[in-house]
């Protein structure tokens, strides 16, 4: 994803962007994005209004988002988030006097899109984490805490009647409505439904995909036009990548993986899956769980687990979840070493993945 500034609508670019200073090492990983698409940061043209309103971030792409708020000033950063912002929707990030001599966005886009495009364009780097997080040392991160390094972009906001406002579009160039309404295509071909083409354009294939896809919910007309309908539009791709988790071992070792299964404020964990090498599994999963954890770990011909330079070769993450050395099936997260069991670090799987490979470094 490339984010840039540029004026609204064929305004003049604003004045040169800040440009953090650098930080030290580099983020664990990139925003997880969509193939293809480039996203721009457009501050809204100049008005003379007061500085102190508060802040907006408009969405007008096709995608729902969830951004990151930097702030830098006299040469300290914080950075917080994350504020999900639908396609044609505002969100105020910042409330009050903006008092801050520097202001930064990240942007992601939902991973059920796809797969990732290239890194946006970055005016430095700060922290960020999973789940709600205000860090207040953004440049240096705290790994035990789950806190990354990612590419910020500087952002220049204008002042309107609504307060400050900076727009995060993409190269379609939607008004609030067209990103609506392409956000909607979007994510019922993601569910099965033929909206294309994708363009932010009533027709015929758009109303026809929207009411089966109502139909199929029991929704009423009117649902899509209110609140929480992309909820249930995003709900209707998770549920569809569930029914299709599988774990793929593209090793030359079994891998045994364990599940772990969101559902509510509970998580169950279920091992061991025997993986074999060159081979995918598909775990049975029911209902209609919230999100996903995996882990994994090569094991040789005696069922030792594999060494590599000194480690266990194992795919896994921050998420400290229950196992155990036999099979088992654990729905009680808390204090795994007390009860005997394992603390074992799953990956959180993002909101659509449908297949984990295990590949050796």
């Amino acid at each position: 994803m490339f984010l840039a500034l540029r004026g609204d609508r064929g305004g003049e670019p604003g004045a040169p962007l800040p440009r953090l200073r650098p930080a030290s090492g580099r983020g664990e990983a990139r925003s997880r994005l969509v193939l293809g698409i480039v996203f721009i940061i457009v501050a809204l043209l100049a008005l003379p209004f007061p500085a102190f309103a508060d802040l907006r971030l408009c969405n007008r792409t096709s995608y729902v988002l969830d951004l990151a708020l930097g702030l830098e000033d006299k040469g300290s950063a914080a950075s917080r988030g994350w504020f999900r912002v639908e396609p044609g929707q505002c969100r105020i990030v910042l409330q009050g006097a903006i008092e801050a001599e520097h202001l930064y966005v990240h942007a992601r886009a939902l991973a059920l899109y796809g797969s990732s495009p290239p890194p946006q364009a970055s005016h430095g780097e700060l922290c960020v984490a999973d789940g709600n997080f205000v860090i207040a040392g953004a440049r240096s991160c705290a790994a035990r805490k789950g806190q990354r390094l990612v590419g910020f972009t500087a952002i220049q906001p204008a002042q309107g009647e609504q307060g400050s406002t900076a727009n995060i579009a993409e190269q379609a160039d939607y008004n609030d409505e067209q990103a609506r309404l392409a956000g909607i295509q979007r994510l019922l071909v993601a569910a099965g439904y033929d909206a294309n083409p994708i363009d932010g354009v009533p027709g015929k294939k758009t109303e026809a995909a929207l009411a089966g896809f109502l139909k199929d919910r029991g929704l009423s007309a009117e649902a899509s036009t209110q609140p929480g309908f992309f909820d249930a539009l995003v709900g209707a791709v998770q549920q569809s990548a569930v029914a299709k988790f599988s774990w793929c071992n593209d090793t030359g070792y079994i891998v045994m993986a364990a599940l772990g299964i969101e559902d509510g404020s509970a998580v169950v964990t279920r091992g061991w899956y025997r993986v074999e090498p060159g081979k995918c599994l598909k775990p049975e999963i029911s209902g209609q769980p919230q999100r996903l954890y995996s882990f994994g770990e090569a094991v040789d011909k005696d069922g030792r687990v594999v060494m590599r330079a000194g480690h266990a070769l194992v795919w896994g993450g921050s998420t400290v979840l229950c196992t155990r050395d036999v099979r088992f099936e654990l729905d009680d997260q808390t204090d795994c070493l007390g009860k005997g069991l394992a603390s074992t670090g799953f990956a959180r799987i993002e909101d659509g993945g449908t297949i984990v490979r295990f590949q050796e470094p």
